[in-house]
């Protein structure tokens, strides 16, 4: 697996030459995000989906 450096260079590479720091900043929060994501499903950290909607859909 490539390191986390070669991961954000490669990322920064594909966004348009007009990107902006907050460009970079969420392409690299919503990576990070996704990545906790599965590392808590692959260790069995998850909610099923019914209970999120009836938490979601409480009054």
């Amino acid at each position: 697996m490539p390191t986390v450096k070669k991961q954000a260079l490669d990322m920064v590479k594909k966004l348009p030459e007009k990107a902006t720091w907050d460009d970079i900043m969420y392409e690299i929060f919503v990576r990070k995000k996704i990545e906790t994501g599965i590392h808590a499903a692959d260790d069995g950290r998850l909610v099923p989906h019914e209970v999120v909607k009836k938490r979601f859909l409480k009054k």
